[in-house]
């Protein structure tokens, strides 16, 4: 018999015994399951972690009291609140001493704080963010102005009323009308609106667009610097981005450096300050998808190895249920490798049915998931099929060549007289 007959009647051999073959096939499909409904939504979770962290700019790095990534599975250091706290406040002279740094194109300082709702005309903004921050702090945070334009260096020389006004912002607040040169009230000051950015949406659930940017200048002006433990992640903030072609970590050893000399740091002194990027966060947050992955690899293979037995178990008794069938064929001229190849192709069968069912059910579980999260994005690579067919066939092979190889040494004259 050719391939083909082969396979066309282990098709029907498994047709009759459809239920019988069903449940010998829940231990794959739970496997299978467990790895594409996992595998989907990891491979989400990594695509929407760089599509989000790319909204705070690839290459910028922020500079601030603490790291952000101080104590991680590579890093047991300990938050020591009280050091946090005495660490000297950034100002915007260091912004101006990054700046001339010539690996850096622009350091900006920032700060931000909320500022709940805004009103104009009877329109409202709700939870909103007003943020000080100088020229250039578009190209640091990834913001694209849609009309008008940004901050400017003499808006924060002379310390302008003037601000920039995140999309949802200008929408609810001045809806159909131009916002430029018109005016909004924020915590009692009037500011003159100069711009208006283009939408960015939500990082990881949060809105980006509800924000009011004036002059850093402007902002210290009418706002005390944080104190005490509000100082340690509430502090001025400086942005500086790398100048194109420079390496991300060329650029950091000079800011770490030239901080330490304006910090008066001696040589055997740790930091007192943080140099963070988003590639820190996006490092840390792939070592807990890797962990679940590797969590997931362990259940799926337990599950994999309960199926593959199952597959095992249910092949001997058929093996020992078609005896006879076995005998008639080898005494009219089925030789041994067709034998084992019939079982053997059963055993298959068996298994990547059972890794179809459990793709299109591991498919469906993370689509339901990504459905109930909003900010949790399924993805389903081509690749993470073809794993899950190739886990079900690769336990097909191995728990099936045992019973196909005890078929196919059958005796023929014992296997006919067999009861």
């Amino acid at each position: 018999m050719n391939f083909f007959a082969q396979l066309k009647l282990a098709a029907v051999s498994l047709r009759y015994n459809k239920s019988r073959s069903f449940l010998t096939t829940l231990g794959i499909i739970i496997g299978v399951m467990t790895v594409i409904a996992i595998l989907s939504l990891l491979e989400g979770l990594n695509r929407k972690i760089k599509t989000e962290f790319s909204m705070l700019g690839s290459q910028t790095i922020f500079i601030q009291k603490v790291e952000w990534m101080i104590s991680t599975p590579g890093n047991r250091q300990q938050l020591d609140f009280e050091e946090l706290r005495k660490r000297p406040n950034f100002s915007i002279k260091d912004a101006e001493a990054l700046a001339l740094l010539p690996t850096i194109e622009v350091a900006v300082p920032t700060i931000d704080k909320g500022v709940g709702n805004l009103k104009r005309l009877g329109n409202t903004a709700q939870n909103c963010r007003l943020k000080g921050t100088a020229e250039g702090g578009d190209l640091t945070s990834n913001w694209v102005v849609e009309e008008g334009r940004f901050i400017s260096r003499e808006d924060r020389l002379h310390r302008r009323m003037v601000c920039v006004l995140g999309a949802y912002v200008a929408d609810n607040l001045f809806g159909a009308e131009n916002p430029i040169d018109k005016t909004i009230d924020v915590e009692n000051h009037r500011y003159t609106v100069i711009g208006v950015l283009e939408e960015k949406g939500t990082m990881f659930g949060n809105p980006q667009d509800n924000v009011v940017i004036i002059p850093v200048s402007t902002y210290l002006k009418y706002n005390r610097m944080p104190r005490g433990w509000r100082s340690i992640w509430g502090g001025l903030t400086i942005e500086a981005l790398p100048k194109r072609g420079v390496p991300l970590e060329d650029a950091m050893g000079d800011v770490e450096e030239l901080l330490r000399i304006r910090r008066g740091l001696r040589y055997d002194e740790d930091n007192d300050f943080g140099l963070n990027t988003q590639q820190m966060i996006m490092s840390a947050l792939q070592g807990i998808t890797s962990t679940l992955w590797i969590v997931m690899i362990g259940i799926a293979a337990i599950s994999l190895i309960v199926g593959g037995i199952g597959i095992m178990n249910i092949m001997l008794v058929s093996v020992a249920e078609r005896t006879r069938e076995i005998g008639i064929r080898k005494a009219v001229g089925a030789r041994d490798h067709d034998i084992l190849l019939q079982f053997l192709l059963e055993s298959v069968l068996l298994a990547m049915l059972g890794g179809l069912v459990g793709i299109l059910i591991g498919l469906g579980i993370a689509r339901l998931v990504s459905a109930l999260v909003p900010f949790l994005d399924a993805a389903s690579p081509w690749w993470t099929v073809v794993l899950g067919f190739g886990f079900s066939a690769a336990v097909g092979i191995f728990f099936g060549i045992y019973p196909a190889q005890k078929a196919a040494k059958l005796n023929p004259i014992q296997a006919i007289r067999y009861e």
